[in-house]
């Protein structure tokens, strides 16, 4: 039986990454939980866009990590523009931070991971990956535009080319609101994404000098990818060419349309907004499965 709302505990609070920068977390719980959920963001969705979608998987008894990446809502500086990072030091710095955080908050039990869009791009800079049983990705696609549905083309290459760039000549970061419904961005992100986006095979290319080291080829945890029909970004193509990156973990797609949850949109971030208790289900019987931690 799910456990109410009125008995999970939250708990925020700020961890150290690897570098000593600090980042921003939120724990929530049952009193007695069976596993450990990390659960990493998409670019520029603040750890708050996951409340709902993580008192869920608390309440089917999981410890739920949500964190904010360097740079994005609560772990902003106060001079963003003045902010030296690159976008994979979400991967080696933050995203093992957050890993080592929930394991300590939640001693032996099973760690298992939900990556929302980026969220599951950086699992091989991650030097304790070897830590997590099981991936869930929902909307995980390569960021190479032509990927991506032509209806959003024209949008997206005017955030690339025109929003962005004078964003940052005005600003020093890409500004949240309006054209970029996301929180402010800080140039490293906006600088080393838009260079991605911009190649056939992403950073593939770059695993071979530039973002060595890595350890791709090593992560071996199963993957489930959620991906749906009207999302104009992680498409089947997006999302097959971005799971090439791990050649040797056992992935799984799964291919859902809105109305398969009675729902008129999903879109790219839909699936955790309300309404969609039925998918965090399918997501939450995949993680919480008995023997699941065996996979690792």
């Amino acid at each position: 039986m799910p456990t109410p709302a009125s008995d999970l505990d939250t708990r925020d609070f700020t961890a150290p990454a690897g570098d000593g920068y600090p980042l921003s977390m939120r724990l929530v719980a049952p009193s007695a939980p069976v596993a450990a959920v990390l659960v990493s963001s998409g670019t520029g969705f603040p750890k708050g866009f996951y409340d709902r979608f993580a008192r869920h998987l608390a309440g089917r008894g999981a410890a739920v990590l949500t964190y904010d990446f360097r740079g994005i809502a609560g772990s902003r500086p106060e001079d963003l523009a003045a902010m030296q990072m690159d976008y994979p030091d979400w991967g080696r710095l933050d995203m093992p931070a957050a890993v080592d955080a929930l394991a300590g908050a939640t001693p032996g039990l099973p760690l298992l991971h939900v990556g929302h869009s980026v969220g599951g791009h950086f699992l091989g800079f991650m030097p304790n990956h070897d830590r997590i049983a099981r991936h869930a990705f929902v909307s995980v696609g390569s960021g190479w535009w032509v990927a991506h549905h032509r209806s959003y083309n024209p949008l997206e290459l005017f955030f690339w080319h025109g929003y962005g760039p004078y964003s940052l000549a005005r600003r020093g970061y890409v500004r949240g609101g309006g054209l970029w419904a996301g929180t402010d961005l800080p140039r490293g992100v906006f600088e080393t994404w838009k260079r991605w986006c911009h190649r056939r095979d992403y950073f593939l290319g770059e695993l071979q000098d530039r973002l060595r080291p890595h350890d791709f080829d090593a992560v071996a945890a199963p993957i489930r990818s959620w991906i749906f029909t009207d999302d104009p970004i992680a498409t089947p193509a997006a999302s097959e060419s971005l799971l090439r990156i791990y050649p040797n973990a056992p992935k799984e797609t799964v291919l859902r349309a809105p109305g398969d949850y009675d729902v008129l949109r999903i879109g790219h971030e839909g699936a955790f907004r309300r309404g969609m208790e039925p998918l965090w289900n399918e997501i939450a019987d995949w993680l919480l499965e008995p023997g699941a931690a065996r996979h690792r």
